[in-house]
């Protein structure tokens, strides 16, 4: 299966052990976008708000392209300054594009506690409790 991984930058640590976990399992997969260049976002910040909003708005529509590209999304969600399973913003947005366009969606941890906690449970992800032989 092609497995695109979404993660928040505070999960970037644990990519590779998880590319190289599943891909063990016979698995294709890419890494998050931007994972390559994890400081852009706060570079690009700083330049004009129409620059980071242009730039902003071209990573969402890349991360559908290379989501239509792919069989399924695992979102690694860690904790995130103190919040369990945390999923942001830019990943719930891809977790969504997932759905949308009927891709498998796999959870690493539980769906986290928090204003997003419906909208994921309809989202149907299966949540593999770092168990990747459910990866299927």
């Amino acid at each position: 299966m092609n497995i695109f991984i979404a993660a928040s930058k505070n999960a970037y640590h644990e990519v590779e052990r998880v590319k190289s976990a599943l891909e063990a399992l016979g698995h294709k997969v890419t890494p998050p976008n931007g994972f390559n260049n994890p400081g852009d976002e706060d570079m690009i910040r700083n330049y004009s708000p129409e620059q980071y909003s242009n730039w902003k708005a071209e990573m969402i529509r890349e991360d559908g392209r290379i989501i239509a590209m792919h069989d399924a999304v695992l979102v690694l969600n860690f904790e995130k300054h103190g919040q369990p399973n945390y999923v942001g913003g830019a990943t719930f947005l891809e977790m969504f594009k997932a759905f949308d366009l009927g891709k498998k969606l796999f959870l690493y941890n539980s769906i986290p506690d928090g204003m997003l906690t419906d909208e994921i449970i309809g989202l149907q992800p299966v949540v593999i409790n770092r168990d990747f032989t459910l990866v299927q």
